[in-house]
Formats: structure tokens, sequence, C-alpha cells
């Protein structure tokens, strides 16, 4: 089988909201990042901190050694591949350092925020993917192994569920592994692709741990009525894209998508440079942790347990 068939087989999964128009996806999928990465060790793209296996986190134990500083890693964090200039489709950065927390113990598994995503994003209905999925898993563990993509009823007192996407890293492998430096971190945190020079290769699909990129095989189909004019649309065909932490609303104030149709207030966005911002206010007051944060992407995003 090529990696083309291996990234898009599955099962399917429900569609309550119809955008997704037979989008296939399986916690194989998701999982498949980091056995991957192995393959393209021969070729010096992946730092050898990524070679390290994950481990399961207990619900509500933070993971990593930062001490009392959640915010250590980022102390002195740098743009990567920057080319100075900005996204095409937003304002330039600002001197914000962008982050999200994520609660476990609040998120229902409503997927509503995986729904507003596809269609602020123009992501083609019938692309085949989505930049947020949703993992249910029993309490207790955050057990990857045992997740299930493809839960029918949500909100399933016996059970919880942990949003993923794109980590946006302090230190992204994906950035590291492109070729053609298409892909880059910009001075506010946000890692974002270049659509126009981006050539397919997909090394940074085989680099992120995550699996929070996504080749967009055919040109996205999206119903003329929900285009939103704010975001590219066809230059998103045959490229990779992901997760831009809505980077078109938020260097406008604003905050993302997921975090506005949040119904119980799971997701919180904001300034790592802002003590009073949601975030900073999260990490310094509960106890936190990130997902396979012992590879050393140093993700920003963080779970409450």
């Amino acid at each position: 089988m090529s990696s083309h068939d291996d990234i898009r087989s599955g099962v399917s999964r429900p569609d309550p909201a119809g955008v997704h128009g037979g989008v296939t996806l399986t916690r194989r999928n998701f999982l498949r990042g980091l056995g991957a990465t192995a393959g393209v060790m021969a070729a010096g793209v992946i730092p050898a901190a990524l070679t390290t296996a994950p481990r399961a986190v207990a619900a509500g134990e933070e993971s990593g050694d930062h001490g009392d500083d959640p915010l250590a890693h980022f102390k002195g964090d740098q743009a990567l591949n920057y080319p100075g200039r900005p996204v095409s489709y937003a304002e330039p950065a600002g001197p914000e350092q962008w982050a999200m927390v994520i609660d476990l113990q609040a998120c229902i598994g409503c997927r509503r925020c995986v729904y507003a995503c596809v269609k602020e994003n123009n992501i083609g209905r019938t692309s085949g993917f989505t930049y947020i999925n949703i993992l249910e898993m029993e309490k207790g563990f955050v057990e990857l192994e045992s997740s299930k993509l493809d839960y029918v009823d949500a909100g399933d007192p016996n059970r919880f569920y942990m949003p993923v996407q794109c980590m946006h890293c302090g230190n992204p492998s994906c950035v590291q592994g492109c070729p053609v430096k298409a892909t880059w971190k910009e001075p506010d945190g946000i890692v974002v692709v270049d659509y126009d020079k981006c050539i397919c290769c997909k090394n940074c699909l085989v680099t992120c741990p995550y699996e929070a990129r996504h080749v967009n095989w055919v040109a996205p189909q999206v119903p003329e009525n929900e285009v939103n004019p704010k975001v590219p649309l066809e230059e998103k065909a045959g490229v990779v894209e992901k997760c831009t932490f809505c980077i078109h609303r938020t260097r406008q104030g604003m905050t993302t998508k997921c975090v506005e149709v949040c119904p119980v207030g799971a997701r919180k966005f904001g300034d790592l440079n802002d003590p009073e911002s949601d975030v900073s206010i999260l990490l310094a007051t509960r106890r936190v942790f990130r997902l396979k944060e012992e590879l050393g992407n140093s993700p920003r995003i963080w779970y409450v347990g």
C-alpha cells in the first residue's frame, strides 16, 4: 500500500453537520505520525528527540519537566525559517505569543469546533480530512491506542473527549523537515504553509508526530454560499494544509473560530506574553499537560486533565 493510500484509508465517521462529504478518518491515521518518523531519519530532518516513544499520561498529571513555570520552554522563543514577509491573507505578526488551553473536564465531544473550523477555513467538503479531530477515551488515562474517532453519541459521562489538531509547536519538526521552506513559524508562534511554494513532498506529514497536516488531493469543494473570502481556496489544491490558529482572525484581535463556537467554554486562546490572558491564567493556576511533550516539539496547546 502506498503512503497515499495509507493516509486516506479508514472507516467512515459520523457527519451530523453534513460538512465532511464522506470524510474517512481513523485513529490509526492520527497515531501513524509517530511511527512514520523512522522512515526519514536517514535524511537527517528529524531532531533526535523525536525518536523517543510517547507514554500514557494520567488525567490531571503534568507531563514534562518545566518546574513551576509552564512557559519556560518559550522564553526567548524565535521564529523558524521565517521569510520575513507577512502571510498574504493576514495582518503582520504583532508582539503576541499565541497559545491554546483545552479543558478536557469540560469538553463534551460535540464536534461543533470541528464543523465550525471546516466552514471558517474553506476545508473541502470532499477532501477527506478536518483540521480538528476529537478522540473519545475511557476516563482515567490518555490512551491514544484505545481512543475512538468514530464515536456516534457525544457527552458520554463514562468517557472523556480530547480534541487534537496542529499544536503550533515552539520547536516544529514539520518546519525543520521541509526541503523548500514552504512552511515556517511566524514571530508570534503560528506555524503556516505557503500554498504557492509547497511541492507536496509530504515530508512534513511524516515529521509531524500529531498527524496534524493533510494533503488536499483534489481542488477543495466548498458550496458557493459558504466560501470564506478571507481564507485561501483555489490555492489549496495538491498542497498540504492544516490549522492556522485562524490567523486571519487572531491577527485582527478576534479569537479562533473553534474557541468562539465551543458551547461549554472548553477552549481558551490567548497571548502568553499577557499575564491576564485566559491561557496565562490557566497555565498559572491549573494542572496541565501537553500531548507527546517528551518528543521535544514544545507544543503550544496545553490540556487541563
